[in-house]
């Protein structure tokens, strides 16, 4: 049995309490919030031993607990995830990682010399359907990749801190590292803010990869759709993964164009290609807790997870460089 401690009981940290406490072989053991209210919703909707406290220091101190969850707003992740790790614990922090690379790197490092892991949560990597989309790309069926696009956007939501870069792209730009297997070289992004002041509601991102690959992604909640899509072009098929889709959420389009001879001029010409759509079938399983399950195995196993610090720093860097493309009204901004 592995006990783990949860700081941050908002609404998406009462998510992961719910997938982390449904692990048979997770015990749960405290809780921690500094509102009395969300500490009090969750003493009466879970029974059992678990302890409340407004005091992360109490995680800090109990001996039992293995593993800290950290769900707090992202302006507190680094330090109580270096707080943790200095007290020996192994560490799962919600996207993102921190809000500066310096952060990012000394909780790496510190992981590195306690030898404890530190995972961070890019949930989308642990999507059946993302997992689908690699396997296409590891086998070349869509062929060589032009570019990919993907919108997430809805009405609602709207955050008083941290603006839609920074709140909803760090999936599309994980999925996108993650499927091409490298880092994008240079960002540009622009945006408005039309609610509050300064805090950009859309965002638009675009990201250029080595060999032309180009990846754009509309982010915002200021939108009349709920949306979220990724649309992979490759120079064979072309591919949709749909999340918003109870089932068939990825089809694959055999369309494209192809280059045929011309016997008689000898000169080579364009044919459009409209073949079928392909539907497959997806085993599906909640994301949330496919990856808790994988903080709770890496734990038992002492295995580095596939979204450890050198993953959620890579996303930080692709976002730091969009932020200053941001600030400078879309230039575009080389990324280490």
């Amino acid at each position: 049995m592995i006990t783990l401690a949860q700081a941050g009981l908002g609404a998406w940290g009462q998510n992961h309490f719910r997938a982390f406490s449904n692990l048979k072989e997770v015990y749960l053991k405290i809780a921690c919030d500094k509102r009395e209210s969300i500490l009090n919703n969750i003493a009466s909707a879970y029974s059992g031993k678990l302890k409340l406290t407004s005091d992360f220091n109490d995680i800090l101190a109990d001996k039992d607990v293995e593993g800290v969850i950290v769900a707090t707003p992202s302006a507190t992740h680094a330090e109580l995830a270096i707080k943790a790790l200095y007290a020996g614990k192994h560490v799962f922090v919600e996207k993102p990682l921190a809000l500066n690379i310096k952060d990012a790197e000394a909780m790496i490092k510190l992981a590195r010399k306690n030898k404890r892991i530190l995972m961070v949560g890019h949930l989308l990597l642990y999507h059946p359907a993302v997992r689908q989309l690699k396997s296409y790309m590891e086998k070349s069926i869509l062929g060589d990749l032009h570019y990919m696009y993907s919108t997430r956007v809805n009405l609602g939501q709207v955050r008083a801190e941290e603006n839609a870069l920074w709140s909803l792209t760090a999936h599309d730009i994980s999925v996108a590292i993650y499927l091409l297997g490298q880092m994008p070289v240079e960002a540009s992004a622009t945006g408005k803010a039309y609610i509050r002041d300064k805090v950009q509601d859309v965002v638009f991102v675009t990201l250029n990869f080595k060999d032309d690959i180009m990846v754009h992604i509309h982010a915002g909640w200021l939108d009349p759709h709920k949306i979220r899509q990724f649309t992979i072009v490759g120079s064979k098929k072309m591919v949709v993964f749909d999340d918003m889709q109870n089932t068939e959420k990825i089809r694959i389009y055999d369309k494209g164009f192809d280059w045929k001879r011309n016997f008689e001029t000898y000169d080579n010409f364009l044919t459009l290609r409209e073949g079928d759509i392909h539907i497959p079938k997806l085993d599906m399983a909640e994301p949330l807790k496919l990856e808790c399950q994988h903080f709770a195995d890496c734990i038992k196993k002492g295995e580095t997870p596939l979204t450890d610090g050198r993953n959620g720093l890579a996303v930080l860097k692709v976002l730091t460089a969009a932020q200053t493309s941001l600030d400078k009204r879309g230039e575009a901004v080389k990324i280490e």
